[in-house]
C-alpha cells in the first residue's frame, strides 16, 4: 500500500511539475547566467519544497482540504478570503497554461496546417482537461503513467539537444538574485494552496507528504534549467523551436499537449475543491468543469501569457497566510475552525500581505518569502504571548 500510494502521488506531482510554463519562468532567469541561474533555482526550490512538504502534511494529518486547513488558522468563515483568492489564482493559471500551451502546439503545426490562430488549439486542450475532469485522475492512473514515462523521455531528449552546445554568456544585470530566487520560490508557492487537496486521503502521511516535495522539487528544478538553458545554450527561449530542432516533430506537440492538460487539471480539481470549502454541498466536478470552461475563454479572449508578476501577487497572498496556519498548527497548537474569524490572524495577515509588497525591491540572497514568513511567524508568536499574558494577568 505504501509504494503504490507514494508512487500515485510522485506521478501527480511530476505531472504538475512537467509544463511548459515552468520552463518559460526558467527563461526569465537567464538574465543571471546559467551558473547563477541554476543557483538561484536550486535555493529557491529548496525553499518551496520545505514549505510544500509542511503544508501536504498538514493535510495528510487532518484530512481536510487545502481550504479547509487554512480554517485553522483564520476561522470558518476568515478562510472564504483564500479561498476565493485560490479560485481567481487557479482561474488564472489554467488560462495562462492553456494560452501557452496553445501558442507552442501552433507554433509547431500551424505552418504545416495553413491556421493563423491559437485559438482552435486552445479548445482541443480545454475539452482534453474536461475530459480528464470527467473520467477522473484515479481511472486514469495507468494512462496518467504512460503519459508521465513519455514526458520523461521527451524531457531527457529535450535536455541533450539543449546542453549539447557551447555556453553563451547571457548575464547582463537586468535581474538580481534574489530576484530570480523568489521566482524560484513562486513556483512551489503557487502549488501551497493545493497540495492538501490530494494529501488529505494519505495513509502515509509523512512519506506521501514527501514524496509529494521532493517529486515536484527535483521535476520543477529540471524544468526551470531547461528554460534557462534554452536561452544560455541556444540563444532562443522558444522551447519548441528546440524540440523540432531536435527532430522530435509530432512528438514536441505531444509533449505540449499532455504536459499541460495533466498541469492544468490539478488546477481546475482544486479550484471546485475550493468552492466546496465555502459551499459544502456544491459539486467538486461540476465547478472544476465551470473554471476549465472559464480559464478555457479567457485563454482564446483575453492577453494572459505574461505572468511574471501574476506570481508575485501569488506569493504575497500565501506566504504569510502558510506563515501563520504553520505556526498556529506545528507550534502553538491552535485551532480557530470551530470560530467563524480570527481577527488577529486577519491582521497579522494583512501586515505580510504589505511587507512582503514592500521586500520585493530588495536584493536578498535567500529572496522576499522566506525573510516575510520567518517574520509574520515571529510576529504571530509575540502577539500570542502578549495576549496570554494580558488574559493570565486579568
Amino acid at each position: 500500500m505504501k509504494t503504490k500510494e507514494t508512487k500515485y502521488h510522485g506521478l501527480i506531482w511530476f505531472g504538475a511539475a512537467v509544463s511548459i510554463a515552468e520552463i518559460l519562468t526558467g527563461t526569465f532567469l537567464a538574465p543571471l547566467g546559467f551558473q547563477k541561474a541554476v543557483l538561484a533555482i536550486l535555493i529557491g526550490h529548496f525553499i518551496g519544497a520545505i514549505i510544500f512538504y509542511l503544508a501536504g502534511y498538514i493535510g495528510a494529518d487532518t484530512g481536510k482540504s487545502a481550504m479547509d486547513t487554512v480554517k485553522i488558522a483564520f476561522g470558518e468563515k476568515g478562510a472564504y478570503f483564500f479561498s476565493i483568492a485560490n479560485i481567481l489564482q487557479l482561474v488564472g493559471w489554467t488560462a495562462i497554461m492553456i494560452i501557452s500551451g496553445a501558442k507552442a502546439v501552433a507554433y509547431a503545426l500551424n505552418p504545416v496546417l495553413g491556421f493563423n490562430s491559437a485559438t482552435p488549439w486552445s479548445l482541443l486542450i480545454g475539452l482534453l482537461i474536461m475530459l480528464w475532469i470527467k473520467i477522473g485522475i484515479k481511472n486514469l492512473e495507468k494512462i496518467n503513467s504512460a503519459v508521465m514515462l513519455l514526458l520523461f523521455l521527451l524531457t531527457i531528449v529535450i535536455s541533450f539537444s539543449i546542453f549539447g552546445r557551447p555556453l553563451i554568456n547571457t548575464a547582463d544585470g537586468s535581474m538580481s538574485f534574489g530576484a530570480a530566487v523568489e521566482l524560484a520560490i513562486a513556483m512551489p508557492l503557487s502549488w501551497l494552496p493545493l497540495i492538501a487537496d490530494y494529501t488529505r486521503f494519505a495513509e502515509q502521511k509523512r512519506s506521501t507528504s514527501a514524496v509529494s516535495a521532493i517529486t515536484y522539487f527535483a521535476v520543477s528544478c529540471w524544468m526551470y534549467v531547461i528554460g534557462v538553458g534554452a536561452v544560455c545554450f541556444t540563444g532562443a527561449s522558444d522551447i519548441v523551436t528546440i524540440m523540432l530542432e531536435a527532430g522530435l516533430g509530432i512528438a514536441a506537440v505531444i509533449v505540449v499537449i499532455a504536459s499541460t492538460v495533466t498541469t492544468t487539471y490539478l488546477d481546475v480539481y482544486s479550484a471546485g475543491v475550493s468552492v466546496k470549502s465555502i459551499f459544502t454541498k456544491a459539486s467538486e466536478k461540476r465547478y472544476a468543469f465551470a473554471v476549465a470552461i472559464l480559464g478555457t475563454a479567457l485563454a482564446v479572449l483575453a492577453p494572459v501569457d505574461h505572468f511574471e508578476s501574476f506570481l508575485y501577487v501569488i506569493g504575497s497572498i500565501f506566504a504569510p497566510m502558510f506563515a501563520i496556519l504553520i505556526t498556529d498548527y506545528f507550534v502553538l497548537k491552535s485551532d480557530s475552525s470551530m470560530h467563524a474569524y480570527n481577527h488577529v490572524n486577519a491582521v497579522v495577515w494583512l501586515i505580510g500581505f504589505l511587507f512582503y509588497r514592500y521586500m520585493l525591491p530588495f536584493d536578498l540572497i535567500i529572496g522576499v518569502t522566506i525573510p516575510v514568513m520567518v517574520a509574520i511567524g515571529a510576529l504571530k508568536l509575540i502577539i500570542s504571548g502578549g495576549l496570554r499574558y494580558v488574559h493570565s494577568a486579568s
